[in-house]
């Protein structure tokens, strides 16, 4: 019996203005995924993800903007036999005209009205896509709040 390969990897909820979520898709590839990647060796999970999205989308960022979602694991689509084990983090950042770069051949914003048919990995449909519309509606909301609304005077 095969024993199966756990590879670690972080992953963003990208949301924009609208509510969707930027989805990815690598090259020699179909199925769209959250971007992000591999965490390597001594590096933290939201390190490895800074440099996967500078990387990827051209992305830069403080480690202040992103809220941690969680930990999940689900089948990795692109690698036979293998499971994934996401640690992920969503950001809403301000500019979104972000440029595919690296191994990434085709971004797509995914939102739940889309109308383009794409397959989309396991990770995505069972565990990101049902948080996406709570995160997006709850950054939109804590953007709009005055900076002085929850502290005391």
């Amino acid at each position: 019996m095969r024993k199966k390969t756990v590879i670690r990897i972080a992953s963003a909820i990208i949301t924009d203005a609208s509510a969707r979520c930027l989805l990815v898709r690598k090259r020699g590839t179909s199925h769209f995924i959250q971007p992000g990647g591999k965490i390597e060796s001594g590096e933290s999970p939201l390190a490895a993800l800074r440099r996967e999205l500078y990387e990827e989308l051209g992305l830069t960022s403080e480690a202040a903007q992103f809220t941690y979602v969680g930990s999940f694991t689900d089948v990795a689509v692109n690698e036979p036999g293998s499971t994934l084990s996401a640690e992920i983090y969503h950001i809403h950042p301000e500019k979104t005209d972000f440029q595919p770069a690296a191994e990434i051949e085709e971004m797509y914003w995914y939102s739940s009205h889309h109308d383009r048919p794409i397959l989309l990995a396991p990770l995505t449909v069972n565990h990101m896509l049902p948080l996406v519309e709570t995160l997006a509606c709850h950054s939109l909301k804590m953007k709009t709040l005055p900076a002085n609304q929850g502290h005391i005077d």
